[in-house]
C-alpha cells in the first residue's frame, strides 16, 4: 500500500510531508545515528555474529553448522537486489533538504540497519541462555534500527514513508529467517 501511495502520489504523500517537515532538524546527532545504517557500520556487525554461531554449532556438532550463518548472510545480500529496483521503479525525489534526485523510497540505510542487526539478533537467541539475556539482545537489535530510522528521519535524508516501508519489508524477511531458524532447531 505504501509503495501504491508513492508511485499514485496518493494522499498518505501529503501526511508524510506534514509530518517530515515537523520532524527534520539537521544536526550531527541525528546524522550519526543515520550512518548507523551504513553497510560499514551494520554488515560487520552481522558479520561477526555469523561467524561466532557457525563456530558454536560446529563444536555443538550440529549437522549443516553453517545453514543458519549461510542464511542470514543471503538475507543481508537480498537487501540490495530488493531495494535497488524499488528505488528505480519508484523513483521518489529525496526531502527539501537533499539535493535534487531519485531514488529516496524504500531507505536501503533503515533496511540495511534491520536486517543486519535484527539477523544478528534471531542467530543469537538460541545460544543465550537466560529471558534477561534474550530481552536485552531483542530491544537493543530495535533500539538500534529505531535509532537508525529516527536519525534518517530527522536529519532529512529520508521521507518517513521510506522508513516505513523498509520497516514493513524487512519485517517479512525477518519472519523469514525466522520461520527458516526455527524448522531446523525442530527438526
Amino acid at each position: 500500500m505504501i509503495t501504491w501511495q508513492v508511485v499514485a502520489d496518493g494522499p498518505l504523500l501529503r501526511a508524510d510531508e506534514r509530518v517530515s517537515r515537523a520532524l527534520v532538524h539537521p544536526d550531527r546527532f541525528s546524522g550519526g545515528l543515520s550512518h548507523l545504517g551504513d553497510v560499514q557500520a551494520g554488515v560487520p556487525v552481522l558479520a561477526a555474529v555469523l561467524v561466532y554461531v557457525a563456530v558454536r554449532h560446529r563444536r555443538a556438532g550440529t549437522d549443516r553448522w553453517w545453514l543458519p550463518s549461510a542464511a542470514a548472510a543471503l538475507l543481508m545480500a537480498l537487501v540490495p537486489a530488493l531495494i535497488i529496483p524499488l528505488k528505480e521503479l519508484t523513483a521518489r525525489p529525496g526531502t527539501p533538504v537533499m539535493p535534487p534526485g531519485t531514488g529516496y523510497f524504500p531507505s536501503g540505510h533503515t533496511a540495511t540497519a534491520a536486517v543486519a542487526y535484527g539477523g544478528a539478533a534471531l542467530l543469537l537467541l538460541p545460544w543465550l541462555r537466560s529471558t534477561a539475556a534474550r530481552r536485552a539482545c531483542v530491544i537493543t537489535w530495535a533500539v538500534l534500527v529505531l535509532a537508525v530510522s529516527f536519525g534518517l528521519v530527522r536529519r532529512g535524508y529520508h521521507w518517513p514513508l521510506d522508513v516505513v516501508a523498509s520497516w514493513c519489508l524487512c519485517a517479512v524477511l525477518l519472519a523469514s529467517l525466522w520461520l527458516f531458524l526455527g524448522r531446523r532447531t525442530t527438526a
